[in-house]
């Protein structure tokens, strides 16, 4: 058996001008597929296609964010109302236990003057 032989420059270079041949007739092969061509626009219309369903999404997602934003200022105008309506009743509400206290004051003044004038 005769030993390993190593291929010397010029060997090299062939093997290296065949491969690149081949490359290049393996490209020319599929350039000339009359099917390439259908591909090639079945994949654009593919992208095309996932472009405009990503912007769609894009819209969709602007505008529930829209809807939550409006949500949430609506949300803080109907706190800001019930806060104020709350004041406005605890307020009354005071007024009316001050005219209470008032009324019952004046009660308790009339009886002690009514008392001390029966003597």
């Amino acid at each position: 058996m005769a030993g390993f032989k190593q291929p010397d420059f010029i060997e090299r270079q062939e093997a290296a001008a065949k491969a690149r041949q081949a490359a290049l007739e393996k490209f020319r092969a599929k350039a000339a597929d009359s099917g390439l061509a259908e591909r090639l626009t079945a994949r654009m219309a593919r992208a095309a296609e996932r472009d405009a369903i990503r912007a769609r999404r894009e819209i969709e997602r602007a505008e529930n964010k829209a809807r939550e934003a409006e949500r949430a200022q609506a949300a803080e105008r109907d706190a800001a109302i019930a806060a104020e309506r709350a004041k406005a009743e605890s307020a009354e509400r005071e007024l009316s236990r001050q005219a209470e206290q008032k009324a019952a004051r004046d009660a308790r003044y009339a009886a002690r003057k009514s008392r001390s004038k029966r003597r």
